[in-house]
């Protein structure tokens, strides 16, 4: 019986051991495709460019995790257009499982439409692969640095528990993607809970200070709004209470307003101007 192909992915790099950690949860599953982004990609989000220096060329890793190594690639290319890569250039059959992460932070609220470990999980779905997005949330703000002493255990626990129940059972219509958010303060006994995406600017940016806009350069920082939910039975809801957290993102991003309603007031409008 041929095993099941899993895709497994990143934005954080080939070398994060995030991504290490994903094989290791994953490879009792099925026969692992491992192919990530050659550099540090955060908040790349699907992006796709078209031309780009060095596109596309890749180089052969070795992923190590424990006492355990996989083969793996590494492509100069987004985490949207790495998954492409993999599913047009590398895969040998159908792919049955796509994973992105698992990533260093937490991926929460309306950031997901900026970040590279939901973007690649997107990817993948539209190609009709059930896909997940798996984020390990992190104490301090500093989410581009590899740190080998961050504890994934909890993260792989989970995910391969969700990983085996999405290969055996088809995921619901309109569920492109689930996003699971796993707290620092998780272990194995933690309780998880369904979750919406919740209305919150989770990530704040602001620019450092400079005088002069035309010549003197700035930097884009982020910080985070730890603790805070703007409503219960969401995702930030449940990071704040300790809980894993399971969001079902859908491709389908029409807004779930009244569509005659819509109409209607669009109608009063032009009739209002006559």
């Amino acid at each position: 019986m041929t095993k099941p192909l899993i895709l497994i992915t990143n934005d954080d790099g080939i070398a994060s051991p995030g991504l290490a950690a994903a094989a290791a949860a994953l490879s009792p599953l099925g026969d692992l495709l491992i192919i990530a982004p050659l550099h540090q990609q955060t908040s790349a989000a699907r992006s796709r460019p078209s031309k780009v220096v060095n596109g596309g060329l890749m180089v052969s890793r070795t992923i190590h995790y424990e006492n355990q190594r996989w083969d793996g690639y590494a492509v100069d290319a987004t985490p949207a257009v790495s998954v492409d890569h993999g599913i047009m250039e590398l895969a040998d059959r159908p792919v049955s499982l796509a994973v992105s992460g698992i990533n260093y932070g937490e991926n929460v609220s309306t950031c997901v439409t900026v970040s590279g470990t939901v973007g690649a999980a997107l990817q993948a779905a539209e190609y009709g692969i059930p896909s997940m997005a798996i984020s390990l949330e992190i104490q301090d703000d500093d989410y581009y640095t590899h740190d080998t002493s961050t504890d994934f255990k909890t993260a792989v626990h989970f995910l391969r528990y969700f990983a085996e129940r999405t290969l055996n059972a088809n995921l619901p219509v309109d569920v492109d993607v689930l996003k699971i958010e796993i707290p620092f303060v998780a272990d194995q006994d933690t309780p998880w809970v369904v979750t919406r995406l919740d209305r919150l600017m989770y990530y704040q940016a602001r620019f450092s200070k400079r005088e002069d806009v035309y010549n003197d350069p700035t930097e884009l920082r982020m910080t985070t709004r730890k603790g805070e939910f703007n409503e219960q039975g969401t995702d930030t809801h449940a990071l704040a209470q300790g809980w894993v957290s399971v969001t079902p993102l859908s491709l389908d991003l029409t807004s779930r307003v009244d569509m005659q309603k819509l109409r209607e007031m669009i109608t009063e409008e032009d009739t209002s101007r006559l």
